[in-house]
């Protein structure tokens, strides 16, 4: 085994940076990273045991410990749940003889819970070994645990066709489907790769910087910063070696339109990234995919390589001699946090995916250092369709503070949930008859950090001008319990996915937390509900967005559906513990056959 270690180690040249790259090779040959070759691997790249030890720790992926044979990590978002994920867990327990959390005693099944894996769309969904099961039933988990146990390859454990597109190629074999719902006219209009590249390469990169500023192309992973602004301050920074990340890490519950880019137009994307290159002068890109993705990595490397053969990637790009750029592509370990800019450029290193203090902002100071350009890939898609047609025309598309088209992953109580490419300015209400959404009693805009609204709210429109969304939009009817079922659901995500480096993101939610299980169990007063929302304010102080935006579902809840907690509170009463002394002694009476005196 150590010497498998040092070859893996040798393949990435012992440098620290690649350490995520190591340690993902290790876990996929050995199964797991024993702790007994942390120090081997810590002293062949050159860092110590306690820094690769804190990097293997911050990942949901890594571990430590044998994960079984067959590793199921059964999706625990809010439209899994909805979807019959219950039944799909008891029967996984039953039938593999072990509770989630635990390895069967024999070896053969571990099993686990893990956040959303951007497959909204066709849940309950698992990743088992690597391989995405999707639309799972009771029935189905029985037939696959059986073929477990009879040592079946997991690709043999498949009862249905590959999916749609290039989930069906040689090099995905994925039974994922892209439940395309709706192309529009930019992600989707006809392309040729190299169309934007070349007219890029024919500008002076001002000019090129100059025409994206000109199109108000706003990034479309959430915060909707103006892409052009971003890549002029990179230009002005003194260093003039410069990197350009594209983030894939779409980790928001609710959020899957990356993966169908990634899916059927990843030379797109790779071309925006070309693209910015030129603009800022860049030589290396790096392509940060969530680990959830993992399976198209054959795809997205023969993407890579055709482009190098087309001269769309490497040396003298697209015949313009001295424009040199490449791209590697660089696997998450399972952090919802990583999709914070900073997070992710730390990972990229290497290291636990903390987000940095800021400023420096990365387009100053980034990747090891250097200013770093971070697009999503939506954005850089959108970059080589602006190149390809113009600023003019991108203006004509969409609204005024908010053109072009947006990309949206709708899942939830709908009989068409999939991705839609509209324009902005589409109302919610136009939304919802799209995709033959009914009896609606709310509707999450942009995941669990974006906004609860309610059926008075519909007519609002997205767009920056009023609801801005990086693209998850999930619907709950009127039969879904939305403070036991959503808001708790979405609490305890922001929990699980926490850094933990600021004390406000690390002990604010389970406070959060507590006091909503109060009112659920029926121990609220009227002021437990003041203070889920004045206790909210803490988080404001956080150091990233995960912290900022941590409480959203408590607090925007309590803004639109505010009755739904005064219906459960207590009202002939100010104070309530929600302490039950005679509950609390039971267990232990019980064991000394005695009576409590209370």
């Amino acid at each position: 085994m150590k010497t498998s270690i040092s070859n893996i180690i040798d393949r990435y040249g012992n440098d620290p940076v690649r350490l995520m790259d190591i340690l993902l090779d290790i876990q996929d040959e050995i199964g797991y990273i024993p702790e007994e070759i942390n120090q081997k691997i810590a002293d062949q790249v050159g860092i110590s045991k306690a820094e690769l030890v804190e990097t293997v720790s911050f990942y949901h992926f890594f571990s430590d410990k044998p994960l079984g044979k067959y590793t199921v990590y059964l999706n625990n978002s809010v439209t899994a749940e909805m979807m019959g994920r219950e039944k799909v867990k008891q029967t996984f327990e039953e039938e593999a003889g072990v509770t989630f959390g635990n390895v069967s005693s024999d070896g053969l099944i571990g099993l686990f819970d893990t956040s959303c894996i951007g497959m909204c769309d066709q849940e309950p969904a698992a990743i088992i070994n690597g391989v995405v099961f999707n639309n799972l039933t009771p029935f189905r988990v029985k037939e696959i645990v059986n073929s477990m146990r009879e040592g079946e390859a997991i690709t043999e454990m498949f009862k249905q066709n590959y999916g749609d597109g290039n989930n069906s190629s040689e090099l995905v074999k994925a039974v994922v489907s892209n439940n395309l719902r709706r192309k529009g006219p930019v992600i989707w209009d006809p392309y040729t790769p190299g169309e934007g590249l070349q007219k890029a390469v024919s500008m002076d990169p001002s000019q090129l910087i100059e025409e994206i500023k000109n199109s108000n192309l706003r990034g479309r992973g959430g915060a909707g910063f103006p892409t052009g602004l971003k890549w002029e301050f990179c230009t002005k920074a003194k260093e003039t070696e410069r990197y350009i990340f594209c983030n894939a890490d779409e980790g928001e519950p609710g959020t899957f339109k990356d993966r169908v880019i990634l899916t059927e137009l990843p030379k797109m994307v790779f071309e925006g990234m070309a693209i910015a290159a030129y603009a800022v002068g860049a030589k290396q890109g790096v392509l940060y995919v969530r680990y959830e993705y993992k399976y198209l990595k054959k795809h997205l490397e023969n993407a890579l390589e055709e482009l190098r053969k087309e001269r769309l990637l490497g040396k003298n790009i697209a015949g313009k001699k001295g424009f040199d750029f490449d791209i590697r592509i660089q696997y998450g370990a399972g952090a919802y946090v990583c999709g914070e800019e900073s997070a992710l450029i730390e990972s990229a290193e290497g290291k636990r995916g903390e987000p940095r203090d800021r400023p420096p902002f990365p387009v100053d100071k980034g990747y090891l250092g250097k200013p770093t350009i971070v697009n999503n890939v939506e954005t850089l898609a959108k970059v080589t369709k602006i190149l390809k047609n113009g600023s003019e025309w991108f203006n004509t598309l969409g609204t005024k503070e908010s053109t072009g088209t947006k990309l949206m992953s709708i899942s939830g109580d709908c009989r068409y949930p999939g991705v839609y490419e509209i324009e902005w300015g589409h109302s919610i209400y136009d939304i919802l008859e799209m995709v033959g959404a009914e009896d609606v009693q709310a509707v999450q805009v942009g995941g669990p950090s974006g906004t609860l609204i309610g059926p008075n709210q519909l007519p609002r429109s997205l767009g920056y001008e009023d609801l801005g969304t990086g693209g998850a939009l999930i619907i709950f009817s009127e039969s879904r319990d939305l403070l036991k079922e959503v808001v708790m659901n979405y609490t305890e995500f922001f929990i699980e996915e926490s850094c933990g480096s600021c004390s406000t993101c690390r002990n604010m939610p389970v406070l959060l937390r507590d006091k909503l299980q109060k009112i659920l169990d029926g121990h609220g007063v009227v002021q437990d509900i003041d203070d889920l929302l004045e206790w909210s304010k803490t988080l404001k102080i956080s150091r990233c967005g995960l912290g900022h935006t941590a409480a959203n579902p408590i607090v925007t809840s309590i803004l639109n559906f505010r009755h739904l907690y005064e219906k459960r509170v207590l009202r002939d009463r100010e104070f309530e513990t929600g302490f039950n002394l005679a509950d609390s002694v039971r267990e232990s009476c019980e064991a000394a056959g005695r009576t409590a005196n209370i």
